[in-house]
Parts: C-alpha cells; sequence; structure tokens
C-alpha cells in the first residue's frame, strides 16, 4: 500500500514540510467548544479549589487560556499529585473525567494530598478533534526540554513552578518529588482511520493499522512499573466498565501484557507525559468509547474510578 492510498497530503517517500503541515492544518475545524464545553465548568470551582491560568495558546491566546486547578490548603507536608487530561485534545473523557474528578471526588482528598489537575492540556485539540497540535506536532511525544508543542511546554513550566523537582535521583520521600501522576487518555477506532494513516504521511513511514483494544487498560512506565499500583487500578476499573483483552498475539497495540489489562512503554525515552514528572507511582489511562459494550458517561466514570483507586493505594502503601 503507498502513502497516498492512505492519506490525501504529501508525496511517497517524502517527510512534511512547512507546506504539508499547513495544508493539513487547513483542512481542520471547530467542532466543539473548549470555552462552553470546559472553562464553564473549571471557573465554578474557585468556590472550593484555587484555579489559575498558567499560560495561553499562542493561536489564540483569548480562546485557549490553560487552566489548572489545585487544591487550597497547599501543605508542603503532603505528598502531590498530577493528573493531566486532554493531553490528546480529541480524547474527550480524560478532559471530562479530570472535570468529574474535582466535581464530586476531589476534596476527600484534599487532606491526604495536594491535588494538581490539568483537566485539558490541548484545548485546541479538543475543539478540533485533533490528537495533534496544529503544527501537526504530538504533545504527547513532545515533553522534554524545548519542546516542539507549547502545550507539553505549559505543563512542565508550570508544574516546575509549584516547586516540584523533575530530578528523578531525589528520593521518593521527598516533598519536591511528585507523589504520582495520572494521565487521562482514549484509544478511539480513530487512531486507525485518521492518527495512524496520518503519521505515517508525515513522517513518510509504514505505519499498520493495529487491531484497537476494546476494553479499559494501562500504560505503565518500563522504567517503574510499579506493577501493585496498577493492578489495584485495573481491579477497581473493572466493576465500572471492561478491562481490554489481549489481541490473537497476546498484546495489546503491539506490546506485550505486563499483566492483566496493562501494558509498559518507555515513557521517559519516549517523551510521553506521565515520563517527565518522574512521579514514585505513575499511569497512563485508556478507555475505548467506540466500544458497543461502552458509552460516554461509563467512559468518564472509569476514568475518575481510575485517578480514586490510584490515590486509595497510594493512601494505603504509604501509610498516609
Amino acid at each position: 500500500m503507498s502513502q497516498s492510498d492512505v492519506y490525501s497530503i504529501g508525496k511517497i517517500g517524502q517527510k512534511w514540510g512547512a507546506e504539508e503541515r499547513l495544508a493539513w492544518r487547513n483542512l481542520q475545524s471547530v467542532k466543539r467548544s473548549y470555552q462552553d464545553d470546559v472553562v464553564s465548568n473549571i471557573l465554578p470551582l474557585k468556590a472550593h479549589f484555587e484555579v489559575e491560568q498558567y499560560g495561553a495558546l499562542s493561536y489564540d491566546v483569548e480562546k485557549y487560556p490553560l487552566f489548572v486547578v489545585k487544591s487550597r490548603d497547599w501543605d508542603s507536608n503532603k505528598p502531590t499529585v498530577l493528573v493531566s487530561g486532554g493531553v490528546h485534545g480529541y480524547e474527550t473523557s480524560g478532559v471530562h473525567g479530570a472535570l468529574r474528578f474535582l466535581e464530586t471526588k476531589a476534596l476527600g482528598y484534599s487532606d491526604k494530598f495536594n491535588l494538581v489537575v490539568a483537566p485539558c492540556v490541548s484545548p485546541w485539540g479538543y475543539e478540533t478533534i485533533n490528537r495533534w497540535n496544529p503544527n501537526a506536532v504530538d504533545p504527547n511525544r513532545s515533553f522534554y526540554t524545548d519542546s516542539p508543542a507549547e502545550e507539553s511546554a505549559g505543563l512542565m513550566a508550570m508544574v516546575a513552578s509549584l516547586g516540584q523537582s523533575l530530578d528523578k535521583s531525589l528520593d521518593e520521600s521527598s516533598a519536591q518529588r511528585l507523589m504520582a501522576h495520572i494521565d487521562l487518555h482514549e484509544t478511539t477506532d480513530t487512531d486507525n482511520s485518521e492518527f495512524r494513516p496520518a503519521l505515517a504521511a508525515r513522517d513518510a513511514v509504514v505505519h499498520d493499522n493495529w487491531n484497537i483494544p476494546d476494553g479499559f487498560y494501562l500504560v505503565g512506565d518500563s522504567e517503574n512499573p510499579v506493577d501493585e499500583f496498577q493492578t489495584a487500578i485495573i481491579k477497581a476499573v473493572e466493576k465500572v466498565t471492561h478491562i481490554a483483552p489481549p489481541d490473537e498475539d497476546g498484546k495489546l497495540i503491539g506490546v506485550p501484557f505486563s499483566q492483566k489489562g496493562v501494558i509498559n512503554y518507555a515513557t521517559k525515552a519516549l517523551s510521553l507525559c506521565t515520563g517527565f514528572s518522574d512521579a514514585r507511582y505513575n499511569t497512563t489511562t485508556e478507555v475505548y468509547p467506540d466500544s458497543p459494550h461502552s458509552n460516554d458517561e461509563n467512559c468518564i466514570l472509569a476514568q475518575v474510578e481510575a485517578i480514586t483507586s490510584g490515590l486509595d493505594f497510594i493512601i494505603q502503601d504509604r501509610g498516609l
């Protein structure tokens, strides 16, 4: 199959340049409202949390402010937990799962943790239902110094401004090291129909379609797998929604299982969101909104359960 068979932009065997990236951007359109869907739900949280704007996307600084919601009674003696959603803006339940957690569950953990929640890291991607930003850059492959994605750079700068070191050499009990980072994602049918063909065209490489896992799963860090943490989340979430089974090769998205419902990636080497934070406990959730056995609400509830069960495990594991 040639590149032209799978995507309309670019020439076979040639990576995209500025012209192709602009052509791709010009094909995108606004399909939903970040202001109406997200910002309008963040601002009322000021009643119980600190709501701060930590930046704005240069594509439209008025339209795309970036918000973080934090515990009101910040205590440097408490461990700090980061929850991020909407790194890939098209992954709807990541955004709304983070908001639902803040609306319904977060206050119950304020005595144990300093909570830091960035509900929508990529608001342009949210509005246009895209994995990439307008420059055809994937924010979830861009968490490194001098990042080409301002979405990623903004989140990293915000975390650093909290006084949280991103240095994994710190003792895991140090108040300067993030205790946990939970990043909320989805795997959708459009990964095969749109995003992987676009990636293959952009980079002039072959990307075979993979089997989309039907159900919830987690992506841990191969250098810090925290297996028991992942197990606790899977056991809790399977009471809310089904866990993705392995494909015929015994894998998920081409990766061998670490345990039921869990695969591991080299998160730092791949510049993934959970890789930059060097948290003691970290995981990336993946729900499947296109499953015939699920729906939008179920996906949101699964995201909330993943956060709360992860926090419950840490409380028990650390004796908090």
